[in-house]
């Protein structure tokens, strides 16, 4: 990329050319949801988006369960309990729900904040698909919620759904999001 290029730190200030040598094996590994209702959620991940179950961790003590999600192949995990949290833990871009215990069952309780509204903050996670037209019409037949689908707004040809707590999931592919990214300047 020539160094006048929008992704430059010349046109970005604060971002460093070259990362720092520590930083070298650094790599994203979880965004955390805290979720109302394990098995609502737990079917959601996995039957409409895909999903497998990477690792389960409970803490009995602090009443609260965390769920790692992923999209990793979960017959090549280890066995061995310690060895699976291990390898759990490096795995790129999961997701780590967690369940405070008893909030599904509360009727009082009234959910997370998803960022989308006031105060702003959070806004969504991203999932690539192999066509969003496809996707977006299986979807569809699950009942899920959306909050844009591909044809409408300006940004055709991605999608945004609603998981169980609300959270927006970005759905796109990669042959489409060129298109959508095209107004971009």
């Amino acid at each position: 990329m020539a160094s006048d290029s929008k992704d430059s730190p010349s046109n970005n200030p604060g971002l460093h050319a070259t990362p720092d040598e520590a930083t070298k094996g650094y790599f994203l590994q979880q965004t955390m949801f805290r979720i109302k209702d394990p098995k609502v959620s737990l079917e959601f991940y996995s039957k409409v988006l895909g999903m497998s179950m990477l690792k389960r961790l409970d803490f009995p003590e602090m009443k609260f369960s965390l769920y790692f999600m992923g999209y990793e192949d979960t017959t090549s995990a280890p066995s061995d309990p310690v060895e699976r949290t291990a390898w759990t833990f490096s795995q790129k871009a999961t997701l780590e729900l967690t369940h405070n215990w008893g909030t599904e069952s509360d009727p009082n309780f009234t959910g997370y904040h998803n960022g989308n509204s006031e105060p702003r903050g959070f806004g969504h996670i991203g999932v690539t698909v192999d066509d969003v037209y496809k996707a977006c019409e299986r979807f569809e037949s699950l009942g899920v919620e959306f909050v844009k689908k591909p044809l409408d707004g300006k940004m055709k040809g991605i999608a945004f759904i609603k998981d169980p707590d609300g959270y927006w999931i970005e759905i796109f592919d990669t042959k489409l999001i060129k298109d959508a990214a095209d107004s971009a300047s």
